[in-house]
């Protein structure tokens, strides 16, 4: 069976990975790796590395991003995109396409393959976050795609109501918790020594725009850098930088900043790979920001996430969240409180056991 699998970011990457090492290493099927989006950015770490270094069969690697982040830009290469795309379709067919999330690239690149009839697996559809225009993007993908594997059922309910059916919709939770219980961390001292982390308590901290609010964000971003430069009066502050979105700069801007004028209190990682990320996550007291991962995976390390504004809202919780405005002072007040608590010993809803294995098994049921 020959499978494709669209990957436009080091985000979605690291979540594919355990499906990734499954479908290599079983001769049912013949794996190809399309490769676009930020993967092929330099200011974004050119993760396309990192997957050679997997050493795949084969790689297909399409460069289609316009390097500035305003809206016009955005749609100029969500159009280039598509254009790049009615060429890959036109000359490559598969038995069924991976794709995953919500990304503007990946929905570029799917809805290029509608004409061409390509059959799309879709990850993580369903869900909700009200303060990303990616909302839209994962619909888009969602109707366009044949089969669906969803983290919750809530999700895989929201999935009936767009397509009109429960065929193909399976709730099989969150892949990037694959085997999260048997995850062991880097070495502490070597992790810290690795990547010059301060020997004390650091936050985890990641920060994208919030796209619904456009106008918004370069307010956000000063509330942001207002609030870390407090809290890292108490915290030294480890900063996964933001993905390529509609004022992604903006937040970059000001987290560089920070990094100038306290720069023993802060370590900006562009790149961290999922190992690094993980034992991140793992060692670090709290987590900061409006991630993804902060909602699906921390509560599977025992972690509390202060989550800042919208950006996330409308996804199922577990109960290590504690919700506050893009404010200074409403986060340096979550920050304080999430500090007083011990680590988190309460479920994470989106884990089930043995994701990939789920996954693999179903898709050979469909083949």
């Amino acid at each position: 069976m020959k499978i494709g699998v669209l990957t436009s970011s080091r985000a979605d990457y690291g979540i594919y990975l355990p499906l990734l090492q499954k479908i290599k290493s079983d001769s049912f099927f013949e794996l190809e790796i399309i490769a676009f989006g930020t993967h092929l950015s330099k200011s974004h770490g050119y993760t396309l590395n990192d997957i050679e270094k997997d050493q795949y069969t084969c790689i297909h690697a399409i460069s289609s991003l316009i390097s500035n982040d305003d809206a016009q830009s955005i749609a100029s290469s969500y159009g280039l995109t598509v254009l790049k795309f009615a060429d890959f379709w036109a000359s490559h067919t598969y038995d069924l396409v991976f794709c995953l999330g919500d990304r503007f690239e990946m929905s570029a690149a799917i809805q290029a393959g509608i004409p061409f009839g390509v059959k799309f697996a879709h990850i993580h559809g369903g869900e909700t976050t009200l303060g990303a225009i990616d909302n839209v993007y994962r619909h888009q993908i969602t109707l366009a795609s044949k089969l669906h594997f969803v983290a919750t059922d809530i999700f895989r309910e929201k999935v009936i109501n767009l397509i009109g059916t429960s065929n193909g919709i399976f709730d099989v939770g969150s892949l990037s918790l694959n085997d999260i219980k048997n995850f062991v961390p880097i070495e502490k001292d070597t992790f810290f020594e690795k990547f010059n982390i301060a020997n004390e308590e650091f936050a985890l901290v990641t920060f994208h725009p919030e796209t619904m609010s456009v106008h918004e964000n370069g307010r956000f971003a000063q509330e942001m850098k207002n609030a870390l430069a407090k809290i890292s009066e108490k915290l030294f502050i480890v900063i996964t930088m933001p993905n390529a979105d509609t004022q992604g700069s903006v937040y970059r801007e000001a987290i560089e900043k920070l990094k100038n004028e306290f720069p023993d209190r802060f370590l900006l990682i562009e790149n961290f790979g999922k190992v690094n990320y993980f034992s991140a996550m793992h060692y670090a007291k709290i987590l900061i920001g409006n991630t993804s991962s902060g909602i699906l995976e921390a509560a599977s390390f025992g972690k509390y996430v202060v989550n800042v504004g919208d950006r996330q809202k409308g996804r199922v919780q577990s109960e290590n969240i504690l919700n506050c405005e893009f404010e200074e002072r409403a986060m340096i007040t979550a920050v304080a409180k999430a500090m007083n608590f011990e680590k988190y010993h309460g479920t994470n809803v989106y884990y089930k056991q043995g994701v990939a294995d789920t996954i693999i098994k179903i898709v050979k049921e469909f083949s």
